[in-house]
């Protein structure tokens, strides 16, 4: 996972603020910008990059405190939904829709060029993870019923489609995958894990087997956004996971909109205070804390998603915290960025 490097140091940061009685808030560094932004990759406490509608891609260099913001050449009108930042000079940004997208920036996103394209019908990229610098996957809609899948091992310059597996990747009528925060899959060193939604929600893992979720399901506007899984340190994961989602139609309601588990998605667990209201993004920061943001909010768990505490009803799509570091950002619409402050 992404976070595998610093792990053992996050606990006691969290420690110290509860033992100082700091409580987490959602500070505004900038909005106003008319651009929805989805994607987002904290490189370390200072390298931030953003990504979205219109084109554009922001980036700062001091830790949110200014930004550059670029529009694409040429892809103006481009959704680019998701982003992974290796550093402060490339990233990688997936556009979704007819044509798909996969550009790649070399030089802090001054120039762009295309690792990947894309003009098939229905063609609709959803989320990216990359688990290294190296080795990244993609995922999207189905396409004649067939679940999108492309992978990537040499940092995003080139891209592999993979070849349908048996049913394995065969999706249901009205079963997808939402493009909210390009958080519904997470590649480990060996494996990939993907959570769908839609008029079903199940849980496909790199293993070949796929699981139900009991996640709000049923309707195009309901199931899993997100998922994320508590990294033990060895790049593999861990039994620890936790999805979050529910209706965007009812951004307000908390039905059956988060669920954990602890035994690698074979059984599952609703929070007894669960996030309030509908969640497309989710984020370990350590194995006890946690953080989730949606459209009516952003909540924050101190005992591993076992109740929920709302600290703002800002709504936000996406939170990471650095891959190397303890900063958390959060980016959403009309081009919103916060960061969360300690108080």
């Amino acid at each position: 996972m992404k976070r595998i490097f610093f792990f053992l140091f996050i606990p006691f940061l969290f420690v110290s603020h509860l033992l100082s009685a700091q409580k987490p808030s959602v500070e505004i560094l900038t909005s106003g910008n008319k651009t929805s932004l989805r994607g987002l990759s904290v490189v370390n406490e200072n390298v931030v990059w953003v990504s979205g509608s219109n084109g554009t891609v922001g980036k700062s260099s001091n830790g949110g405190k200014n930004w550059k913001w670029i529009t694409v050449a040429g892809f103006e009108k481009t959704d680019f939904r998701d982003i992974e930042a290796f550093d402060g000079s490339t990233a990688v940004i997936m556009g979704i829709a007819e044509p798909a997208y996969i550009l790649k920036t070399t030089d802090g996103g001054d120039t762009w060029k295309v690792v990947y394209e894309s003009k098939t019908k229905g063609m609709f990229l959803d989320a990216m993870d990359f688990s290294d610098n190296q080795h990244g996957i993609v995922v999207g809609d189905p396409i004649d019923g067939k679940i999108f899948i492309a992978e990537t091992s040499n940092s995003g310059d080139t891209w592999t489609e993979l070849g349908m597996r048996g049913d394995y990747l065969r999706a249901d009528s009205g079963e997808a995958f939402f493009s909210a925060s390009g958080s519904n899959i997470r590649l480990l060193r060996d494996k990939f894990i993907a959570v769908s939604g839609g008029t079903r929600s199940r849980l496909f893992s790199g293993s070949f087997t796929t699981r139900e979720l009991p996640i709000i399901q049923g309707k195009e506007t309901t199931g899993a956004n997100s998922l994320d899984i508590y990294d033990n340190g060895n790049g593999k994961g861990s039994d620890n996971m936790i999805i979050v989602g529910g209706d965007f139609n009812a951004d307000s309601s908390s039905e059956k909109n988060c669920f954990i588990t602890t035994n690698g998605g074979k059984t599952w667990k609703a929070p007894s205070t669960p996030p309030h209201g509908y969640r497309s993004c989710v984020e370990y920061l350590s194995k006890d804390d946690l953080l989730s943001c949606g459209l009516s909010g952003v909540d924050y768990s101190f005992n591993g998603g076992k109740t929920w505490r709302l600290i703002s009803t800002t709504g936000f799509h996406v939170c990471h915290i650095a891959k190397q570091g303890t900063a958390i950002f959060l980016a959403g619409g009309n081009g919103r960025i916060g960061k969360i402050v300690w108080k």
